[in-house]
């Protein structure tokens, strides 16, 4: 499977479901201006839930994510859902009613992942995400996991996660090429060749001021990381066309890198300030570039 799939985070428990079709509403309007309305495939629903109080942005109560799905589903007929699920806080008899109501509702993605970053591996009360994993494979069939190919031991986590059940990886935000050479290094110890969801996020003026994406891609004392980081500062002193300028560069740099591997290659778009006309420009100008294959179209080579 190859898809695209774009990021719709919850609105606002206040809100209530009608902000949620207005932002589905949005999307169909903005992709059909940038020629985008046949493309996106997917709607990746993160489950919101509390963490560090450094948050830069407040963290308000969030719509469930079934429900967002529900409420934005009719509006986007042939699209299909995706959320990401928190599994250290339910029990086996909870996630199995959970993944049964997330299926039957349509959503055929669901990323396992785990407590946030304040709290430790194996904390939590429920079931840990690598467990759920091969605990059940029955009540999901599609079954991704959280890829981050700058975090230290990364390609042995990544490796147990595809040895537990894992069919796919969705990356962190890529703001440099690393993911190209942790693929070819995965690729000559491992066997295993999931699909991997590429994420690329527009960068606004915004986030001078509010820094969520530095928040977002944070790893302490990590070179590598600090580097995006700044790449990141970078663009958002840009205009519009420089900036997508950098973004395609990078994006050329991942697609063809990756593309050179055995993984079949999908991808994950993120506007975290919001749907705008600036960030679907950016994603049409690279999917100009490169797109999935879908069934009925022919091959074509990454020029």
């Amino acid at each position: 499977m190859t898809r695209i799939a774009l990021e719709f985070v919850p609105p606002d428990v206040e809100d209530g479901k009608e902000k949620a079709v207005e932002e589905a509403q949005k999307v169909n309007e903005l992709s059909a201006q940038f020629g985008m309305e046949s493309m996106l495939d997917h709607m990746m629903i993160p489950g919101m839930i509390e963490e560090e109080e450094d948050r830069p942005v407040e963290m308000k109560p969030k719509l469930d994510p079934l429900e967002t799905w529900q409420a934005i589903s009719p509006e986007m007929p042939g699209v299909k859902g995706m959320c990401t699920q928190v599994t250290a806080f339910m029990n086996e008899d909870q996630l199995k009613e959970r993944f049964t109501n997330l299926t039957n509702a349509g959503i055929n993605g669901i990323i396992l992942v785990g407590v946030p970053r304040n709290m430790e591996d194996g904390e939590g009360t429920g079931v840990p995400p690598t467990d759920a994993l091969a605990d059940f494979q029955d009540y999901v069939s599609d079954r991704g996991v959280i890829l981050i190919p700058t975090r230290e031991g990364e390609d042995g986590r990544f490796n147990f996660k595809c040895n537990q059940g894992a069919t796919f990886g969705m990356t962190q935000l890529l703001y440099s090429d690393a993911i190209v050479n942790f693929l070819k290094n995965f690729a000559k110890n491992h066997d295993h060749r999931p699909e991997v969801l590429l994420s690329f996020g527009f960068v606004p003026k915004a986030e001078s001021k509010v820094g969520l994406i530095n928040w977002l891609i944070q790893d302490p004392g990590n070179q590598v990381v600090e580097d995006e980081q700044a790449f990141v500062e970078k663009l958002t002193t840009m205009k519009l066309k420089e900036k997508q300028k950098h973004l395609l560069e990078l994006y050329k740099r991942v697609i063809n890198g990756v593309g050179e591997l055995d993984f079949p290659m999908s991808l994950h778009f993120e506007a975290p300030y919001g749907f705008t006309k600036p960030s679907f420009e950016t994603f049409s100008l690279l999917l100009d570039y490169w797109a999935p294959e879908k069934p009925d179209t022919k091959t074509s080579a990454i020029s």
